[in-house]
């Protein structure tokens, strides 16, 4: 049976969208995250135009991107090849999602989250003695978003992700706001997965705690009160792992 993949042309160009270079990558990104081209040699640049319905030109640029994001490589003799998950940018925002959205990863979740507990703390506490004033405003309204959201008023995940987001800007420096992307990716899955497992969303408390600490120019305990937040999350996390199934 033919897959995906290998569908007419007339079937895939409406599925690429509208964009088709995006769109290939997309559906080309996925299939290599997924492990389809594991055990068999990732397609050359005619079979993929055929296979997909697209010109060269679209071929092309779409694996130029998917080689830029580390996901593939051009070799002597050996034409395009997918490389080892090590050499995959897991900071490209496309990456990363497509490693979230596949089968799900506790494991991924944990390491993500680990990352975050050695840059989002120290995130507050530069805030804390950088942040201007419209920084401050930024964060708050992120807090009354997540307020807003448990009366049923907002997103609850994008007001989380809004409040996370804005503390990385507030930070001033801008290799902590680089992470903002990242952060406002991953946080998608592990706000959910954390919310599933304690059967209700973000403690809007605690964060009001980091908020505090920021206004109050207290770098120590707004450094404090985030790392609290995400070792809760760590700790969810690790019961998760020792559940029986």
């Amino acid at each position: 049976m033919a897959t995906s993949l290998s569908k007419s042309s007339d079937e895939l160009r409406p599925q690429l969208g509208r964009n088709l270079t995006y769109g290939l990558l997309d559906r080309l990104g996925r299939a290599i995250v997924t492990g389809h081209y594991e055990n068999k040699p990732f397609p050359t640049e005619a079979e993929l135009t055929t296979q997909h319905g697209v010109s060269r030109s679209v071929t092309r640029e779409a694996v130029k991107m998917l080689t830029a994001k580390g996901l593939l490589s051009a070799r002597p003799r050996q034409g395009t090849v997918v490389e080892p998950t090590t050499s995959w940018n897991l900071f490209d925002t496309d990456v990363l999602r497509w490693l979230l959205e596949r089968q799900f990863s506790v494991e991924l979740l944990k390491q993500f989250n680990q990352l975050r507990v050695a840059i989002e703390p120290e995130a507050a506490a530069l805030a804390a003695r950088f942040a201007t004033s419209a920084d401050i405003e930024a964060i708050g309204e992120g807090l009354a978003r997540m307020e807003a959201a448990e009366k049923g008023m907002d997103d609850t995940l994008e007001a989380d992700i809004a409040f996370h987001v804005s503390i990385l800007r507030a930070s001033g420096n801008p290799f902590y706001v680089q992470f903002r992307d990242v952060v406002g990716t991953a946080l998608r899955t592990s706000i959910r997965f954390t919310n599933r497992v304690k059967g209700r969303t973000a403690n809007v408390a605690d964060h009001g705690r980091v908020l505090d600490a920021i206004q109050a120019r207290d770098p120590n305990s707004a450094r404090v009160a985030m790392r609290a937040l995400i070792s809760d999350v760590l700790e969810l996390i690790d019961a998760h792992e020792n559940t029986p199934a």
